[in-house]
């Protein structure tokens, strides 16, 4: 049953999911908790069941796709929307508000992010309104209730929330002055007649969506977001899309770990190596954490340890002890805090202390080659890529990552093998877990 390719079909064709880039068992377990709620006796059942409700093929789509999101994910971002805000204000005159949209806006926290960061930088309410738009209606009921909690908050800096926020029994409660800043409606981004009639917008929020759809969708995509996204106007996107982005005729803005892309003549793409090229005076460099917006979960904790590879010098050790795991963990988990607070260059030196003392794991590379990425060394990001693969053949990081970094490099067939062997590794580790 839960392999059915007919359950696929119906993702791809409602929402453009890739099931190769997710893993074929993510869906098949959404398919049987859906089968088993609506109380279907077999596949076939099921299948008719979602042909005839509307309720049921929403409810279905809900099972895959688990949001994953907190305010102010890629802080660069929001510093550089705030600068190029004032910019264009000027540049039109004053004379209307800025647009600017949100989507996928998940459960709220990037357009409540983008109004934050605006009247923080001294925008005036008039001056700006942000639209966030979802395919899930139980997200946006999320978004609309404004109530969160600590996972809502990730960083050192949370100051932001002593300004915008009040602490409740349940969570902390939204301002009503950011509040009043969104509006938030239901709309699928695959839909072609999406705001037709609507002015664009000066800036566009897209993050971590595009590395989900296959090429054809990816290209169908790009151009409503093209049209969405006034020819002055600046596009953000997610830290493995910049290359993608260049080879379909957009170039950074030139700031470091802002992945701000605008337009410019197809005839001219970016080149690859410099989608992410810093600015000579660059900002302060800040890493985002891997996971896209509406990935469904993966399990963040550090993979077990592997027999020593001939990647890096490692230091003899003692024989291995309780201290030395412990200091093995401590230190992985400093490295993965380090880079989820954007703290890059301290979170390399963690790594490469960890492989100067410890035997290597392919989490260690794992993260050495989306810091890379991000710089824009894409050649140093593959390699480091393919040795976490080396040492754990089915590192799903890793294995969606290079995979996005080959197709974003017209290596097709390469990005395929790569999806089908994470596609294989969920199906067995489902089936593992039934046992």
């Amino acid at each position: 049953m839960s392999s059915d390719q007919r359950f696929f079909d119906f993702l791809k064709d409602r929402i453009g999911l890739d099931v190769a880039s997710v893993g074929a068992a993510i869906i098949e377990r959404a398919v049987r908790q859906r089968t088993t709620a609506s109380k279907a006796l077999s596949a076939d059942e099921y299948w008719q069941t979602l042909q005839g409700s509307r309720d049921e093929q929403q409810a279905l789509i809900e099972a895959v796709i688990v949001p994953e999101t907190w305010f102010f994910r890629y802080p660069e971002s929001f510093a550089t929307l705030a600068k190029l805000a004032s910019k264009r204000l000027t540049e039109i005159n004053h004379m209307r508000a800025l647009r600017i949209l949100s989507l996928p806006c998940s459960t709220g926290e990037e357009p409540y992010s983008i109004a934050m960061a605006l009247l923080d930088a001294g925008l005036k309410p008039h001056q700006f309104k942000v639209e966030g738009m979802d395919v899930s209606p139980l997200s946006l009921e999320k978004a609309k209730r404004a109530v969160y909690g600590k996972n809502s908050f990730r960083g050192q800096d949370i100051a932001f929330r002593e300004r915008h926020f009040s602490a409740e029994d349940d969570g902390y409660n939204l301002s009503e002055r950011v509040l009043e800043q969104v509006r938030l409606q239901v709309a699928n981004l695959l839909d072609p007649t999406l705001l037709a009639n609507e002015p664009p917008y000066d800036f566009v929020f897209c993050r971590n969506l595009l590395i989900y759809f296959d090429q054809p969708t990816q290209q169908q995509v790009f151009e409503v977001l093209k049209r969405l996204t006034h020819v002055d106007g600046v596009l953000f996107i997610g830290p493995a899309e910049g290359s993608l982005l260049g080879r379909l005729g957009m170039r950074s803005i030139g700031i470091a770990q802002s992945f701000a892309f605008s337009r410019q003549s197809l005839a001219e793409p970016e080149p690859l190596a410099s989608a992410f090229a810093p600015t000579s005076t660059p900002l302060p460099t800040r890493l985002p954490t891997p996971q896209p917006v509406r990935q469904p979960p993966r399990s963040a904790a550090p993979p077990p340890p592997v027999r020593s590879r001939p990647f890096a010098a490692v230091v003899p050790l003692a024989n291995t002890s309780t201290t030395a795991n412990s200091d093995a963990a401590a230190l992985l988990a400093s490295i993965a805090a380090l880079a989820n607070e954007g703290k890059s260059t301290e979170a390399r030196a963690a790594c490469e202390l960890y492989l100067r003392s410890h035997e290597p794991v392919a989490q260690v590379f794992y993260w050495l080659g989306l810091l890379s990425d991000v710089a824009g060394r894409a050649l140093e990001a593959q390699g480091f890529y393919r040795k976490a693969l080396y040492l754990e053949p089915q590192h799903p990081d890793a294995l969606m990552h290079l995979a996005a970094l080959l197709q974003s490099q017209g290596d097709t067939a390469g990005a395929r093998r790569l999806q089908e062997r994470a596609a294989r590794s969920e199906r067995a580790a489902d089936s593992e877990r039934k046992r």
